[in-house]
């Protein structure tokens, strides 16, 4: 409810006239330091406006087309400026580690600490969506923290695979392509191959049909104590690491139509130094030669 304007007679202040429960407003005007302030504020907000960067204009002349600002600062060039101290440390490491080869880089401490630290945070960019972000892998994705390399885990080897990938578009690409046994064996042939395979990790009595089978199809990529031959990209088939399964069904299918992953080449999106820091954080994963 409203009533008109009169004096409080406590505070002797004026009411504006408006009256809820009992209860009147006094028309108490802001205090003067609170004017102050606020004054103050505006006259600051004015100032930074013509200062710094702030109102976004059609005119595009500022970054992302904001007012420029009378001290064209941005917080790209502060950016800029904080990092150039960083980017001058690392590009005195740069020199050094462009210069050395992998094998001097894993045996001088602070090249290897800074091929670490490059190699983990570009192996979270590029390499994680498939081997994980601990390197364990998973189906049809291989594990880099064992000691099982399908192509070899030296440094230069791990380098190799890293710069031209693995059935990649790259023209020294790493390729190898087990045929589909479907198409040259009867069913009942791929099952016991299968099964000599399985007998033969779990180093159990194979049968001599099965032996027979492995050495006319299988003994020249695989070799004929079945660990694998590298140059051909042929899987160790007497561990207990099984790429795609190791369940009876998915070792005949994989006998049957075999699954070809493909790893791409890291050498036209990487540079140089990048793929050196990765070969190196991989090889120290665990499983490096």
């Amino acid at each position: 409810m409203t009533q008109d304007n009169k004096k409080d007679p406590v505070t002797g202040i004026e009411t504006t006239g408006h009256k809820w429960d009992g209860i009147e407003e006094l028309n108490t005007p802001a205090p003067r330091w609170w004017l102050m302030v606020f004054l103050v504020t505006v006259i600051w907000a004015i100032g930074y406006w013509v200062v710094y960067p702030a109102w976004p204009t059609l005119s595009g002349d500022g970054e992302r087309g904001g007012t420029v600002g009378a001290k064209e600062w941005t917080q790209y060039t502060q950016l800029e400026e904080s990092q150039k101290e960083i980017i001058q440390r690392k590009q005195a490491y740069l020199n050094r580690f462009e210069m050395a080869s992998l094998e001097d880089i894993s045996m001088t401490p602070d090249l290897f600490a800074f091929a670490l630290a490059g190699g983990k945070s570009a192996f979270k960019d590029n390499c994680a969506t498939c081997h994980g972000s601990g390197g364990a892998g998973a189906k049809g994705y291989p594990n880099l923290n064992d000691d099982d390399w399908i192509w070899g885990g030296s440094l230069a080897e791990i380098q190799t695979s890293i710069a031209y990938g693995i059935r990649s578009d790259h023209a020294d690409t790493r390729y190898s392509e087990m045929p589909a046994f479907a198409d040259i064996l009867d069913r009942k042939d791929i099952i016991t191959l299968a099964d000599y395979v399985i007998a033969k990790q779990a180093q159990r009595p194979t049968s001599s049909l099965g032996g027979d089978l492995y050495a006319e199809n299988c003994a020249i990529c695989h070799g004929v104590d079945a660990a694998g031959i590298r140059d051909f990209g042929a899987p160790n088939l007497k561990d207990a690491i099984w790429f795609y399964g190791d369940s009876r069904d998915e070792i005949i299918s994989q006998i049957s139509n075999p699954k070809h992953g493909m790893m791409p080449a890291w050498e036209p999106r990487l540079d140089l130094n990048t793929i050196k820091q990765l070969t190196i954080y991989v090889h120290s994963l665990g499983g490096g030669e």
